[in-house]
């Protein structure tokens, strides 16, 4: 496999793995963390209180499984050059670091705790190198653009569920 596929496809591989602690983990998780964030985040009060369902954490999951797919797909067809494929990467990356973050404000387990150091940081780090290694910059202005984008379209994933799931 070239090397570029490998990274595209390590993407949907390495998520998938992180994804499959969320799946196990993220409803329970989302109990205890939901109501210590702050009030001024727009989280409605019913999930502040009850946590995600493993409903939405699934459906959640899947609807983010097509995005990394798309994003694995297109970072295949373009040898990584795609700034979808780019942004993508950058934000799963970053998004590790999140999860760590959310275990030090926590202190204690939270979900993804387990697999953001051990798989998605070293993939992102290691994918990094490769893309350098060819020649390709990980990070531009329309990358960073996308990877921005990214917590937008998780926050919409989340709130298209709630929607879907108790309206």
């Amino acid at each position: 496999m070239a090397p570029m596929n490998k990274i595209a496809a390590g993407l949907f591989l390495t998520w998938a793995l992180s994804d499959l602690e969320e799946l196990w983990t993220m409803s329970r998780s989302s109990r205890y963390v939901l109501p210590r964030l702050p009030a001024v985040l727009p989280i409605p009060q019913r999930l502040r209180r009850d946590g995600v369902s493993q409903r939405h954490v699934s459906a959640s999951i899947a609807m983010m499984g097509l995005l990394i797919g798309a994003a694995s797909v297109e970072g295949a067809r373009t040898q990584g050059r795609s700034p979808f494929f780019r942004g993508v990467l950058l934000a799963y990356g970053l998004h590790g670091f999140g999860h760590l973050g959310m275990v030090a404000v926590a202190r204690r387990y939270v979900s993804g705790a387990l697999t953001a150091p051990v798989i998605v940081i070293p993939y992102w780090l290691w994918a990094r190198r490769e893309l350098t290694r060819q020649g390709v910059a990980e990070v531009d202005v329309a990358a960073v653009a996308v990877a921005v984008a990214g917590p937008v379209m998780l926050m919409g994933v989340h709130a298209l569920m709630y929607r879907l799931m108790h309206d």
